[in-house]
């Protein structure tokens, strides 16, 4: 299935990209069914319905271009900072979409502000991947940039998105919520916060 999101997304991609650029209600009509082609595939795959794929598919009229995803890894005595997800109940590091006019540092001291209640300061960008490849399929492409953060004050809170805060070690990890970050890459943080020379990972 997963094989089939992924075309489906590069048709939709194809397909809004053509009506982008269309010269003539011809070509407009042929992307139009491409596009519709797409989300079905798209809510066969992943169990949708179609008119919300369509809706999600039709939010953005312009280029395609992917999604911008930050997290946030913030230590404290030898311990990471995690969240817990109001939307499925499982763990992941502070985050979310960027906002347009947000530097992504920026972005980043925001989300982890606004779901944990502690102020943090992004010092380095740890990595920038590629979602579909490490995560499971996702209606979007999505870049996700991960920041290692400085804590420097605040407090535990929770907020509308999250449902609990916590510092945990590395072997003593909650249920994580595998579409936001992944054991690996969090074993990974952790490397980078014993070792600061690491250089930034990529793809």
């Amino acid at each position: 299935m997963s094989n089939q999101i992924e075309w489906a997304k590069r048709i939709a991609a194809l397909a809004k990209t053509g009506l982008h650029y269309a010269q003539n209600h011809f070509d407009e009509e042929r992307y139009g069914q491409l596009l519709d082609i797409a989300a079905e595939m798209l809510a066969g795959a992943s169990e949708s319905d179609v008119a919300r794929v369509k809706l999600v598919l039709a939010v953005d009229d312009d280029y395609i271009t992917p999604k911008v995803d930050v997290r946030g890894a913030v230590f404290r005595e030898g311990k990471i900072l995690l969240v817990r997800e109001a939307a499925d109940g499982r763990w992941t590091l502070p985050g979310g979409w960027a906002d347009v006019g947000d530097a992504p540092s920026e972005a980043v001291e925001r989300e982890i502000r606004e779901e944990s209640g502690y102020e943090a300061k992004a010092v380095k960008l740890l990595a920038l991947e590629d979602r579909k490849r490490r995560h499971p399929p996702s209606l979007n492409d999505v870049y996700k940039l991960a920041f290692l953060c400085e804590l420097v004050g605040g407090a535990a809170r929770t907020s509308a998105e999250t449902t609990a805060v916590g510092w945990y070690g590395e072997e003593e990890l909650p249920p994580l919520s595998a579409g936001r970050v992944t054991r690996e890459q969090i074993q990974r943080w952790f490397r980078h916060w014993r070792q600061p020379d690491l250089p930034t990972e990529f793809d």
